[in-house]
């Protein structure tokens, strides 16, 4: 089981964010607090655990957290600030929907920013060694494969529904013989360099 909390005496939120690497949608964050005795065999990095795992542990998050949130930022930002800023904005407008507010983060990755006065730490790969990362992400992961599929009616031919935006090659091909859409990331490389795409 993984551990809840890094310092005992102190209310934290653990944060993640998922969809950096995709071509198309938003980035999706997450911020939880859960109780610091809580343990779950299934509590761990959300990429380890089905799709019907995931949406069971969604629910047994939401019903046991002292706090939880989820914000979301668009492919219109992310070309405007760059992927990393969008990543930093996602968590920080989620840390800020929490109704409790946290004493101190836990982040995954190894930086952070952030224009708030709140102290945090940064764990490389905490989604597997922390279980508020891991509830974060699995948040954070389930709230945009679902977003992921209804874009997906809008623009069927992009295979969004199964490759949740990511670079496939079934994707790629698809930009390529249709041009891009609104959620698409027009600052990333949306096709190889050897391929021409007007946008």
């Amino acid at each position: 089981m993984l551990p809840a909390r890094i310092l005992k005496d102190r209310l934290e939120a653990g944060c993640d964010e998922v969809g950096r690497g995709c071509l198309a949608g938003p980035v999706f964050a997450a911020a939880v607090i859960i109780p610091s005795d809580y343990s779950h065999p299934d509590l761990r990095d959300s990429k380890l655990l089905s799709e019907k795992k995931r949406h069971a542990m969604v629910k047994e998050i939401e019903k046991e957290a002292v706090a939880y949130a989820v914000s979301m930022v668009d492919a219109v930002i992310i070309d405007r600030i760059n992927i990393l800023n969008a990543s930093f904005l996602g968590m920080n407008r989620a840390v800020n929907r929490l109704h409790t507010p946290p004493e101190h983060l836990l982040i995954d990755g190894n930086r952070f920013r952030s224009e708030e006065d709140w102290e945090y730490t940064c764990i490389v790969k905490g989604d597997n060694k922390n279980a508020s990362i891991a509830a974060a992400s699995i948040l954070a992961k389930t709230y945009r494969d679902e977003y992921m599929k209804a874009i997906h009616q809008e623009h069927p031919k992009f295979g969004w529904s199964t490759n949740m935006g990511y670079p496939t090659k079934e994707h790629r091909a698809a930009i390529r013989d249709y041009g891009p859409t609104k959620y698409h990331r027009k600052s990333f490389q949306l096709l190889p360099a050897q391929l021409s795409l007007a946008i």
